[in-house]
């Protein structure tokens, strides 16, 4: 080959090469996100949200010389609950932190690049702590909410504001809290802010201007919207049927809110958003299922209409909050997906249609039903279960006080769960407690709390409240467990490895055998750790990483079982390992 045409094909590789970098993350590249390994693109290590990751450097034989590479801490006062999970691309980590802040940090040496602190107004009125657990990277964009109802777009190399977007009134009790998704080019989002009777809903955004294009509301009786260019609105058809399961005016502050973000399954076509509560928590107040509250909804990515649902707790009266994430999987040559619901069971439902096809509880204790009938998809209530009417008792009083179990936190709550292709295993982590629950008389008021409900937090067992559980989806087995003294509150990730990773609020991060439960390494992080961790190669080296610092809705919502983890410090930092070269 002479030299003038060699140097024609360099001049060619490397003009594909820069044209890549500079077309920054690609829909291709977050559809294919599970599977490379390079970096993380998105919250769930894929779309699909399986917090799988291919790799087998770091594996049940070597993770035992796993040591810090470096840690960086978010520094300042603002020290709370940091659920975040970081995101990995072209040589920097992205990771937000307490009160909207998000960072840019040099991915091989811990050094802050930029940082973007959001200017919070007075008056925020987040309902479980001043999180936030993730952003989007979309080009050379990477895209976050805020605690007072915003998205802003910031360039991946500068940190300067791209474009910023309100979403709604904080002062009427919206925030966002959840890592944006990105699928086939749309930023798909969801509000906070269920326990003040927002409506909750999705939105559906040109990631690189911030431009609406749908919105579907989550509360039926609510209308859908789609916007063009000039963001001009146009009806898109009522959600479900006004009045149908909503009487009166309730589906006007019904709720519903979207706080954990969604999945998608590139398969199947569809987004995926688990639905909160119905407001108020006091279910007299509001008779029939109340849809589209505490469900999984799947929607239709060009129009934002609902193609199904699923709700886990029809009427909900314990804030059983359906958010869980729905995570995708195959299972006997079909495409499934699962979800540890805050009611404490576990659901396989059909992906494409949203069929049940099993239901099984993945905790001990259970009051609220009997189970799950598997012909109707319906919970089979137990009577005595449901806190009593305010009204049957002297006016203002409140209700007859019951005993239900798992607590209005939940058998999981925000923590992700990851599944194991090799395994075929869901690594759950789960929580034993139960609640003193009453209700009581409530009217709606724009910004206040809408409950009309009283509680107290209960450990149930002496010996521990959290446990992470290996499931098996087919069967229902809880194959094995290793119980925690503290509630778990962090989420999971497993490898091809061979290995579950998860954290603890008494600041370890963890790393079991994925087979068999067996702990083989940990480390303290000086903080709880109620955040995802993430692995990620770079060269020839695997990393993993997990931010740490305890606070998130335990220490405020927690009653006895807040006393008994009140000697937890808080903290703000992010820790990345690597094997030892000794």
């Amino acid at each position: 080959m002479n030299k003038k045409l060699l140097g024609a094909l360099f001049s060619v590789l490397v003009s594909s090469s820069f044209a890549a970098h500079a077309a920054g993350v690609t829909d291709a590249m977050i559809e294919n996100d599970a599977k490379t390994t390079n970096d993380v693109l998105s919250w769930g290590m894929g779309t699909e949200a399986q917090r799988f990751s291919p790799l087998t450097q770091i594996n049940t034989k070597t993770v035992s010389k796993l040591t810090p590479a470096w840690s960086f801490s978010f520094g300042g006062e603002k020290q709370r609950g940091q659920e975040s999970q970081p995101l990995i691309y072209n040589g920097k980590m992205f990771v937000t932190a307490s009160y909207s802040r998000i960072y840019a940090i040099d991915m091989k040496t811990g050094t802050k690049l930029w940082k973007y602190e959001h200017r919070l107004p007075e008056g925020i009125m987040p309902c479980c702590d001043v999180v936030n657990r993730g952003a989007a990277l979309y080009d050379n964009l990477v895209i976050f909410g805020t605690l007072d109802a915003q998205l802003v777009a910031l360039n991946q190399d500068t940190g300067k504001i791209v474009w910023k977007e309100k979403v709604d009134d904080y002062a009427a009790g919206y925030s966002i809290s959840a890592a944006p998704l990105i699928a086939k080019g749309l930023l798909l989002t969801g509000v906070s802010g269920g326990e003040f009777g927002v409506i909750g809903r999705v939105e559906a955004r040109n990631p690189r201007t911030g431009q609406l294009i749908w919105m579907r509301p989550m509360i039926e009786g609510q209308m859908g919207y789609k916007y063009d260019k000039d963001g001009n609105a146009t009806a898109n058809g009522v959600t479900g049927t006004t009045n149908k399961t909503w009487p009166g005016d309730t589906w006007k502050t019904g709720g519903s809110a979207t706080w954990l973000g969604g999945t998608y399954d590139n398969s199947t076509g569809l987004a995926y958003f688990g639905t909160g509560n119905p407001a108020p928590w006091n279910s007299w107040l509001r008779p029939g299922d109340n849809l589209y509250s505490s469900s999984t909804v799947a929607l239709d990515l060009d129009s934002g209409q609902i193609k199904w649902s699923y709700q886990t707790t029809p009427h909900d009266g314990w804030d059983y909050d359906g958010v869980n994430e729905f995570v995708t999987f195959n299972m006997d040559g079909k495409r499934y997906g699962a979800k540890a619901d805050r009611n404490g069971f576990f659901y396989v439902i059909d992906a494409t249609n949203g069929k049940l096809e099993n239901a099984f509880p993945f905790v001990k204790k259970i009051t609220w039903a009997s189970g799950i009938d598997l012909k109707t998809g319906r919970p089979i209530y137990n009577e005595n279960g449901r806190p009593g009417d305010p009204t049957k008792g002297k006016e203002g009083e409140k209700g007859e006080t019951v005993f239900a179990a798992p607590a209005f936190l939940g058998a999981k709550n925000q923590m992700p769960m990851a599944y194991s292709p090799q395994t075929k295993l869901f690594y759950v982590p789960a929580n034993e407690w139960g609640m003193d629950i009453w209700n009581e008389p409530v009217t709606y008021k724009k910004g206040g709390a809408f409950l009309g409900a009283g509680f107290t937090i209960h450990p149930i067992f002496d010996d521990y409240i959290g446990a992470l559980r290996a499931v098996n989806p087919k069967t229902g087995k809880i194959e094995w467990e290793v119980k925690n003294n503290a509630p778990l509150w962090g989420g999971v990730m497993t490898t091809a490895g061979g290995l579950v990773f998860y954290g603890t609020p008494e600041g370890y991060l963890k790393a079991l055998d994925a087979k068999t439960g067996k702990e083989l390494w940990k480390f303290q992080t000086g903080s709880g750790v109620v955040a995802p961790p993430v692995t990620w190669k770079d060269g020839d080296t695997q990393y993993v990483a997990v931010v740490s610092g305890w606070g998130g809705a335990v220490p405020l919502w927690g009653g006895e079982v807040a006393k008994k983890v009140n000697f937890l410090e808080q903290g703000g930092s992010v820790w990345v390992f690597k094997l030892s070269s000794k």
